[in-house]
């Protein structure tokens, strides 16, 4: 697909969305905005824009996953701690985008290739994380600018995912934000920012029932829905939202 690197899509405030990363997807769902799984075949991303969608693609861009095809493409001396509670996946020192850039660019490309309209880049926040690296936020700031930089320059709109700490720092260089549980650690208003900019955030929460999700006041701006943390189909809105 040819593309103007200048003509961007670029998500409004409030914007209803879907996420979905696991499970057979659910391609029926009523909104004008799907992310999923950068690995999906073109055929969903066509299906999608066929229905009127526009399609962000989920790619880590700060973790090595063991289950991903390019995975030995990371140098061993880039791999580091495990991540959380999540044993399959292994922080990258950001500081060396000289060892990571031919992995993330060609997974950039197939983006590109299979007509995403966005990415959503994860694991930008390495620097607030135990990685096995002395990373510093001067260290993220220069990669998150960088991977945003080489989304654009394929002219995909990119999404800062969580680092609400630099979100200020980053609103410029970023189209949209990616947010989770920014209510549970009472870091809403960092994004405040973005929407002010005329930029969605997309925003989910976990592990409430759909009352208590309800009874939370909805953050003014934000696309927000309750999820399952695995991100299957399951999707409830805020009624306030």
């Amino acid at each position: 697909m040819s593309r103007n690197p200048t003509d961007r899509w670029q998500p409004q405030p409030g914007t209803p969305w879907q996420w979905q990363l696991s499970g057979e997807l659910d391609l029926t769902v009523d909104v004008p905005v799907y992310d999923v799984d950068w690995e999906v075949p073109r055929g969903v991303v066509d299906r999608l824009h066929a229905d009127g969608r526009r399609v962000i693609g989920y790619l880590s861009v700060g973790t090595a996953e063991e289950y991903r095809s390019d995975v030995g493409g990371f140098p061993a001396e880039v791999v580091g701690a495990a991540l959380g509670d999540w044993p399959d996946e292994r922080w990258l020192d950001v500081r060396r985008i000289d060892l990571l850039a031919t992995v993330l660019l060609r997974r950039l490309d197939v983006c590109r290739e299979k007509g995403f309209d966005a990415v959503e880049p994860d694991n930008v926040d390495a620097w607030t994380h135990q990685t096995g690296f002395p990373l510093t936020a001067e260290d993220q700031l220069r990669f998150n600018r960088w991977i945003a930089g080489a989304a654009h320059d394929r002219g995909l709109a990119v999404g800062l995912k969580n680092d609400v700490a630099q979100a200020a720092d980053l609103v410029d260089d970023f189209d949209f934000a990616v947010n989770e549980e920014c209510l549970r650690f009472s870091e809403c208003r960092a994004l405040d920012p973005f929407v002010a900019a005329g930029k969605a955030v997309l925003h989910v929460e976990y592990g409430m029932s759909p009352t208590k999700f309800g009874r939370t006041a909805p953050v003014r701006g934000f696309s927000s829905m309750l999820k399952n943390r695995r991100l299957d189909a399951y999707r409830v809105t805020h009624p306030g939202g």
